[in-house]
């Protein structure tokens, strides 16, 4: 099972990445929507979780910035109906803690504002889900898309998200400190930046 893969960012799509391994073979990874945000410049290093599915007609690997985004991704797979492209479009539309809590919330409002799900499958999902997702850990516990080299960057965004923030505004808002000249920073003190710019000082 491929868990990880690192290297050199090739290619940087809405949907898709290219990642160049230090061994010299390139991944194609379909991702959802957070994974673009969250990444850094083509060129650049970077690392996903992922998750690979394996059926008669190929085998596709998936990228995701958390192994929590991963697990729900693997969880929403198991629900009667859902392939890999709905699983995908759900944790592209809604946040995984969003998705988590809607289905665990009964909220088939939620789940319907998502593309191609109606009614009845928002109810399968909770059916299926519900009482599935109590084993997961919080998201922010093992942030995805790294820097080598920016320091204290995980701990930032972990930080983060305890106070509330999403993931994924929490990564972009640590990135985009550390684009902005906070590299060199401790974890305190890229947080601080980081809060400056959620709140547009």
């Amino acid at each position: 099972m491929i868990v990880q893969v690192a290297g050199q960012l090739l290619t940087k799509e809405l949907d898709r990445v290219e990642i160049l391994t230090d061994g010299g073979v390139a991944y194609e990874l379909a991702c959802p929507l957070n994974v673009y945000e969250a990444l850094p410049k083509t060129g650049e290093r970077c690392m996903l979780h992922t998750y690979l599915v394996v059926k008669e007609d190929g085998w596709q690997l998936f990228g995701f910035v958390t192994v929590y985004e991963r697990r729900v991704f693997q969880k929403v797979l198991g629900a009667k109906g859902v392939g890999p492209a709905l699983a995908l479009g759900l944790l592209s539309s809604l946040t995984a803690d969003r998705l988590v809590r809607a289905i665990r919330e009964k909220d088939v409002a939620t789940l319907q504002s998502v593309p191609r799900v109606g009614r009845k499958k928002a109810e399968q999902l909770i059916l299926d889900l519900a009482d599935k997702l109590d084993q997961l850990q919080a998201s922010g516990t093992a942030a995805g898309v790294g820097r080598p080299g920016a320091p204290g960057t995980d701990d930032a965004i972990r930080a983060l998200v305890s106070l509330g923030y999403s993931t994924v505004d929490a990564e972009k808002a640590v990135r985009g400190a550390i684009d902005g000249g906070a590299k060199g920073m401790s974890a305190p003190e890229l947080i601080r930046s980081a809060l400056a710019r959620i709140a547009g000082r």
